[in-house]
C-alpha cells in the first residue's frame, strides 16, 4: 500500500510539473504576442487558459484521493497540501498569461508597448519564463537548493520592475496616461508570475524540510 501511495505522489508531481511547463509555454508566448503585436499568439495563449484551469482542477482531485486513500503522515501529508497550494499558483501564473495576451488583443493593430520599454519587458518575459521552467525541475527533483536560487532570479525580476516604474514616472515620459497604465499594469503581471513561480518552489522546500522559507512571496495574489 506504501509504495503504491509514492506512486501517487510521484504522479502528482508529475502533474504539477506539466502545469509549469504549460504556464511558462502560455508566458513566453504572451510576451512575443506583446512585443509583436501578434494577434495569433495572443488569442492561442487566450484559447488553451482553459486547459490550465482544467490541469488545476485536475490536480486537487487527484490530492483529495490521496488524503482519502488513507490517513499520509508527515513527508506525504506535506507532499499533498503542498501540491493543493502550488496547483493554485500555476494556476494564476497562466491566467497572468493570459492577462499578457489580452492586453496585445485588446491593442491589436497598434502595440501595446512604446519603443523605449520593449526591452524591459523582453527581459523581463526572459526571466519569468527561465523562473516557470526552474520551478518545474524543482518540483521533479525536490533540489531544496535550486528551490532557493529562485528567490534570486526573483530579484532580478524586482529589479526590473523597478526600474520600469522610474521611466513611466519620469517626467518627460512622452507616450501619455493609457500608455504608462497599459505598461504599470503589464508590469505588475509579471512581477506577480515571479512570486507565484517562488511560491511553488518554496512549496517543495517545504515538503522536504517541514519549514515554510520566509513568506515574502506566498501570499501572492
Amino acid at each position: 500500500m506504501r509504495e503504491a501511495y509514492q506512486v501517487e505522489l510521484g504522479q502528482l508531481a508529475d502533474e504539477l510539473a506539466g502545469m509549469c511547463s504549460m504556464v511558462a509555454t502560455a508566458m513566453e508566448l504572451a510576451t512575443r504576442s506583446l512585443l509583436d503585436a501578434d494577434l495569433g499568439l495572443a488569442e492561442q495563449v487566450i484559447g488553451d487558459d482553459a486547459k490550465v484551469d482544467d490541469a488545476r482542477s485536475a490536480c486537487e482531485e487527484h490530492a483529495y484521493a490521496l488524503l482519502a486513500l488513507q490517513a499520509p503522515v508527515a513527508t506525504d501529508l506535506r507532499s499533498v497540501l503542498a501540491a493543493i497550494h502550488a496547483a493554485e499558483s500555476l494556476e494564476r501564473m497562466g491566467d497572468l498569461a493570459l492577462h499578457v495576451a489580452k492586453a496585445a488583443r485588446r491593442r491589436h493593430p497598434q502595440p501595446v508597448l512604446p519603443e523605449q520599454v520593449r526591452p524591459y519587458f523582453a527581459e523581463m518575459g526572459r526571466v519569468a519564463v527561465e523562473l516557470a521552467r526552474e520551478a518545474e525541475q524543482v518540483i521533479l527533483s525536490k533540489d531544496v537548493q535550486q528551490a532557493h536560487s529562485l528567490e534570486q532570479a526573483d530579484d532580478e525580476m524586482d529589479d526590473l520592475h523597478r526600474h520600469l516604474f522610474s521611466v513611466i514616472m519620469d517626467r518627460d515620459w512622452p507616450h501619455g496616461v493609457a500608455a504608462a497604465v497599459d505598461v504599470t499594469l503589464l508590469g505588475r503581471f509579471y512581477e506577480r508570475f515571479a512570486d507565484h513561480a517562488v511560491s511553488v518552489a518554496k512549496r517543495v522546500v517545504f515538503v522536504v524540510t517541514g519549514r515554510m522559507p520566509g513568506a515574502s512571496h506566498d501570499e501572492v495574489v
